[in-house]
C-alpha cells in the first residue's frame, strides 16, 4: 500500500510523479529544486539561498508525513557543478545532527530541470 504525500508548502508537482509516496513507514521524496511555493519564483541568485529553499522544501514534505531531517536515512544531491560542493554542503550539513545524518551520494551532473544548480532527494523511515 502507499500513500501520496502533497503540500502546499511546498512546490507542485510539474510533471507525472508526486512530491513523495509513503509506503508502509518508508517515505521517497521526489528530488527537490528551489521553487518558492508561495511565488512559484526560482530561486538561483546564490548557491546558498538556492539549496537552503531546496531544503525547506523537504522539510515541508517531512512534515507532511509527520517526520523530520532525524528521519531521512539517505539522500541524493545532485549538482551541476562540483566547485559548489562546499557551498551545498555546508547548507545541507545545517539541516542535520552530524551524528545521525543520513547516508549520501553527490553526483555532478550535466544538466538539472529549469537548469538550476541543485536537486536533492532523500528515503525517510518513520
Amino acid at each position: 500500500m502507499k500513500k501520496i504525500i502533497f503540500t502546499e508548502k511546498a512546490p507542485a508537482p510539474i510533471g507525472p510523479y508526486n512530491q513523495a509516496v509513503l509506503s508502509g513507514n518508508t517515505l521517497y521524496a521526489s528530488g527537490q529544486i528551489a521553487i518558492n511555493p508561495e511565488s512559484g519564483e526560482l530561486i538561483t541568485d546564490n548557491i546558498n539561498d538556492e539549496t537552503n529553499q531546496v531544503m525547506k522544501n523537504i522539510a515541508a514534505i517531512l512534515e507532511a508525513a509527520d517526520m523530520t531531517f532525524e528521519n531521512v536515512v539517505k539522500s541524493t544531491i545532485f549538482i551541476m557543478d562540483m566547485n559548489n560542493f562546499g557551498a551545498i554542503n555546508t547548507v545541507y550539513g545545517s539541516y542535520f545532527n552530524e551524528k545521525t545524518a543520513p547516508a549520501r551520494e553527490t553526483v555532478q551532473v550535466a544538466c538539472l530541470p529549469k537548469n538550476v544548480n541543485v536537486e536533492i532527494s532523500i528515503i525517510a523511515v518513520q
